[in-house]
């Protein structure tokens, strides 16, 4: 039987800044239209964001998920994935609202503490439209707090609900901080990791950092886990293609990168999607279905999220 490939997209994230690319959705109907297009094209999952309409910026509100929300799943069956990552600038109350609130399938729960440095992109951008941009980039003293106390709060807030997590590893030791929750209790198998390859401030996206992220979560959790990678920027579809390769599951979309090609933005979301699935395709494996997605990770069902 031809394995199946979860393709996540996450269509607009709290990194990138519109100025940097008039195709990143901003607005709830650019989200909306973006994850739809991204289920259409073979993604499974899509992961959500939002911000604000008018000049971008994140915006972890509740009011802020709503609109998107209830559009995707009037039109779409696939997974609805929200972050609790929102931005690092922002409390982990804050964070957890939108999750909490909707009770999704699956939510993002970043496993670490870690400095997260934006700065590097504006060796590339320099022209801003919106005066929070350059400032929010720039900062060298952002620390991603993701406190044990912190993993804590978001897994019995969300637990209520039934909600299952992304597990967002950027290094070794968060999937030790994960090992951590499962012998306690407080997650349980299947876990869906997600590895993280090429962010300053973690781990790099070489090919020994890709196969040393996996070595270590087949050391710690054998057969409780799928996994999934993330390669930032041009790391993209390359880490996707070795992870396809070595049995993994693959996310992309413009919250990761921008790009289409050397120096070529993606006009869309489902572009990428279709990059990644190309590359499964050719690997002569098969895109799973939102419902194969569903069992593969043992979700309660999209009849049961609170939008």
């Amino acid at each position: 039987m031809t394995r199946k490939v979860i393709i996540t997209c996450a269509v607009t994230g709290a990194i990138h800044t519109p100025s940097m690319s008039p195709h990143l959705p901003i607005t709830a109907e650019q989200i909306a239209d973006a994850a739809i297009g991204a289920a259409e094209a073979g993604a499974a999952i899509v992961h959500l964001h939002a911000r604000d309409p008018v000049d971008g910026r994140p915006d972890q509100s509740p009011e802020a998920f709503a609109p998107f929300l209830r559009v995707i799943k009037q039109r779409s069956d696939c997974v609805v994935n929200i972050t609790t990552g929102g931005a690092p600038t922002m409390t982990i109350e804050q964070r957890v609202k939108p999750a909490a609130s909707f009770a999704p399938e699956v939510a993002s729960l970043n496993m670490g503490s870690m400095n997260f440095g934006l700065f590097g992109m504006l060796n590339r951008f320099k022209d801003f439209q919106h005066d929070w941009e350059q400032p929010y980039l720039a900062n060298k003293d952002i620390l991603f707090r993701n406190t044990f106390g912190d993993i804590e709060y978001i897994l019995r807030t969300c637990s209520e609900n039934n909600t299952r997590f992304e597990f967002e590893c950027y290094d070794t030791s968060h999937l030790y901080n994960l090992k951590y929750f499962l012998d306690q209790g407080l997650v349980r198998a299947p876990l869906f990791i997600q590895t993280v390859f090429g962010l300053q401030g973690g781990i790099g996206a070489h090919p020994e950092d890709v196969l040393h992220m996996k070595r270590t979560a087949d050391r710690l959790f054998g057969d409780q886990y799928r996994w999934s990678v993330l390669g930032a920027g041009r790391n993209q579809l390359p880490i996707a293609a070795m992870a396809a390769a070595m049995g993994g599951n693959v996310r992309v979309g413009m919250e990761d990168s921008l790009w289409a090609g050397p120096g070529r933005l993606a006009r869309s979301n489902a572009e990428q999607v279709r990059a990644a699935r190309q590359i499964i395709e050719g690997l002569g494996l098969s895109v799973a279905t939102p419902d194969e997605a569903r069992e593969m990770l043992s979700l309660k069902g999209g009849d049961r999220v609170n939008f």
